[in-house]
C-alpha cells in the first residue's frame, strides 16, 4: 500500500502551488481534481477580466505574461494549465473525493475511482461549485441560471439579473450590449463597492440613463414561467415580464464535505477552524488552503493573498519529519 506524503484536493491555482511546493521539497504528492485543471476558472464567464494584475496571480515565481493590464480567463487558463504541463505535476482529473477519514496516523481518501492513503491532506477546493440559492418559489425552473458564461443566448430577451457584485454587473452590461432588456434586482441601496473600479462607472451610467433598469433595496419573491414577482424599496409587490433570471448570488464551499472530514465550522460565516500560522485544521495533518478558508465570506481570500498558504503548509509538514 503506497502512502503519500501529501494528497491535495483541488487543482486550482492554490492547489497547483501546493503541489509545486511539495515537489520542490521532494515530498511524494498527488492532486485529486473532480474536473479539469483550474476547473473554476474554466467555468468563469468567457470574457471575464481579473481584478488583479498578472503579477499578483503568479505562483511559484513563474512569470505570468499578459499583453493587457488585467489578464482574462483564457490567459489564466493558459498560464496555470501550462505550469501543470511543464512541471509534469501529478494530477488525477475528473475524480471526485467522496470521503476523508483518519485511521491511526494515516488518512484514507475515498474517491469516485479509487482509494488513497496519505500522511497529510490539503483541502484546496475553492467555492465555485455550490450556488448560494435564493430559496424562492420557481428557482428550480430552467430559465434560472446560477452560472453565466456569455451574453449571446440572451439577445432580445427580458433578463432579470439578481445582485450587484462583479458577476452581476458583468452579466447585466454584456447582455444589455447584445440586445437584452435588462432589469437588475438588488437588495442593497447601491452597486457594490467591490465592483471593478473601471466597470463601476459604466453600470452606474447605464442605470442613470435608463438603459438598464435597477431596483435597489428590493427583493425577488417568486419566479414564474413568463414573469417574476419582487418587492420594491417602497414595499410594493410588483410583477414584470421575464424570459431568463441570472441569479448572480455567489457561491459557497462544500460545507458538508468539510464537516464530514471532521473540520469544525464556526457560526455565522461557517469559517473552518484552522491555525493561521500553519494552516492546519482542528484535525492534525489536515490542512486548508485558499478561498475555502473564508467560509461564507468568499471575498476574504483570493489568489493574490493565499498564494503563501502553500509554502506555510509544506514547511509545517517538513518540520514534523
Amino acid at each position: 500500500m503506497e502512502i503519500l506524503d501529501v494528497l491535495i484536493i483541488g487543482a486550482g491555482p492554490i492547489g497547483l502551488n501546493c503541489a509545486l511546493e511539495a515537489k520542490k521539497n521532494d515530498l511524494n504528492y498527488l492532486i485529486i481534481e473532480k474536473g479539469t485543471i483550474v476547473n473554476s476558472l474554466y467555468n468563469y464567464p468567457l470574457y471575464m477580466k481579473f481584478f488583479s494584475t498578472a503579477d499578483k496571480l503568479e505562483i511559484a515565481e513563474i512569470p505570468f505574461i499578459s499583453a493587457a493590464p488585467k489578464p482574462g480567463r483564457q490567459e489564466a487558463l493558459e498560464y496555470y494549465q501550462g505550469i501543470a504541463r511543464q512541471k509534469d505535476l501529478k494530477i488525477n482529473l475528473y475524480e471526485k473525493v467522496l470521503k476523508i477519514y483518519k485511521k491511526d496516523e494515516i488518512f484514507e481518501i475515498e474517491t469516485s475511482k479509487s482509494k488513497y492513503h496519505s500522511k497529510n491532506v490539503i483541502i484546496s477546493t475553492g467555492f465555485y461549485d455550490i450556488p448560494n440559492l435564493m430559496h424562492v418559489p420557481g428557482e428550480n425552473l430552467d430559465k434560472v441560471k446560477h452560472y453565466y458564461t456569455e451574453p449571446y443566448p440572451y439577445a432580445k430577451q427580458k433578463i432579470v439579473v439578481v445582485g450587484s457584485s462583479n458577476s452581476s454587473v458583468d452579466a447585466a452590461l454584456e447582455t444589455y450590449r447584445k440586445g437584452a432588456d435588462v432589469t437588475m434586482i438588488i437588495r442593497q441601496s447601491s452597486i457594490s463597492e467591490n465592483v471593478k473600479y473601471w466597470v463601476k462607472p459604466d453600470i452606474e451610467n447605464r442605470i442613470n440613463e435608463g438603459s438598464i433598469k435597477a431596483h435597489f433595496n428590493s427583493e425577488l419573491l417568486e419566479i414564474k414561467e413568463s414573469s417574476v414577482i419582487f418587492k420594491d424599496e417602497n414595499g410594493e409587490i410588483k410583477e414584470i415580464e421575464n424570459d431568463f433570471v441570472l441569479a448572480m448570488t455567489g457561491y459557497l464551499p462544500d460545507f458538508d464535505f468539510l464537516r464530514n472530514s471532521g473540520i469544525d465550522l464556526q457560526r455565522d460565516f461557517f469559517n473552518p477552524v484552522y491555525n493561521a500560522e500553519t494552516m492546519e485544521s482542528n484535525i492534525p495533518n489536515l490542512y486548508l488552503a485558499g478561498v475555502v478558508c473564508g467560509g461564507k465570506d468568499t471575498h476574504l481570500w483570493f489568489i493574490e493573498n493565499s498564494r503563501i498558504h502553500a509554502e506555510i503548509i509544506v514547511q509545517h509538514i517538513i518540520s514534523k519529519y
